[in-house]
This record gives C-alpha cells, structure tokens and sequence, in this order.
C-alpha cells in the first residue's frame, strides 16, 4: 500500500488469475480493483509462474546472490511483464510492517537478526561457489 505506482498498475490487472507454484507448494493470487493482492482459490490461471529451483538451498542461495530465481512463465504476456515490473521496482519495508503489528524494538531486533542471517547465508554461498570453482565440483 505504500507503492501507488504499484498498486495503480496492480488495479489495471484486476480479477487476472495469477497461480505461483514451486514443487508441490501452490499460492493463487487475484489483483483487486485496489491495486492489491488477494489470496484466493482459483479455476484455472491467467498467469502461471513456476519456480524451477528444485531445493530449498539452491533457491536461498539464488536469492542470497541477489539473483531471481529460474521461473518458467505461462500465460498472459502483458501481466508477466506487470509481475516483473513489481518484483524490479518494489522493496517491501518488511521492518515497517512488522513495527505495525509488534511495536518498532521488537521489529527491529527481528530485522537486525534477518539481516545478519542473509549476510550469514551470502557470506556462506560466496565461500562454496569459491570452492567449488577451485575444485572443478559440487558436493
């Protein structure tokens, strides 16, 4: 709510089925004529969005990289390219919500450790990736 760009954009694709699945997990979303996203149970898709990291480790670590994961798209051409508009230009400002429903301490403290983890994780797949390259292999 706090993007209007993203919400005016989110609006024009009101009532579009959006359906995002990664291995058996399934999340189908709707636009409203707010410019939000709704959870809802859908009838086919308009747009269907599949995370092709098969583990969980391989996605942290794209998303640790600061990489989008693989997604394979199917479906509308014009609501993909809302889709990534969104995910390139809007930042949640996850410590503001959670301020929302915590107070600010508590949010913070959880943001700071949030942080920390990530670092943790990038620091820990950059010094895999180093290796791996050095040994010519994975596990």
């Amino acid at each position: 709510m706090s993007e209007p760009e993203a919400m005016t954009r989110l609006a024009r694709q009101k009532g579009q089925r959006i359906d995002l699945v990664w291995g058996r997990i399934q999340l189908q979303l709707t636009p409203t004529p707010a410019g939000l996203l709704e959870r809802c149970r859908l009838d086919g898709f308009d747009l269907r969005l599949t995370v092709t990291e098969e583990t969980p480790l391989a996605l942290a670590a794209a998303l640790a990289r600061g990489d989008k994961p693989k997604v394979r798209i199917e479906g509308d051409v014009q609501l993909a390219a809302e889709i990534n508009w969104l995910i390139d230009h809007v930042r949640w400002d996850a410590e503001e919500d959670l301020a929302r429903l915590m107070g600010d301490a508590a949010a913070h403290t959880l943001a700071q450790v949030a942080r920390h983890a990530t670092n943790t994780l990038r620091a820990f797949v950059a010094k895999r990736s180093s290796t791996e390259l050095r040994t010519g292999g994975g596990t």
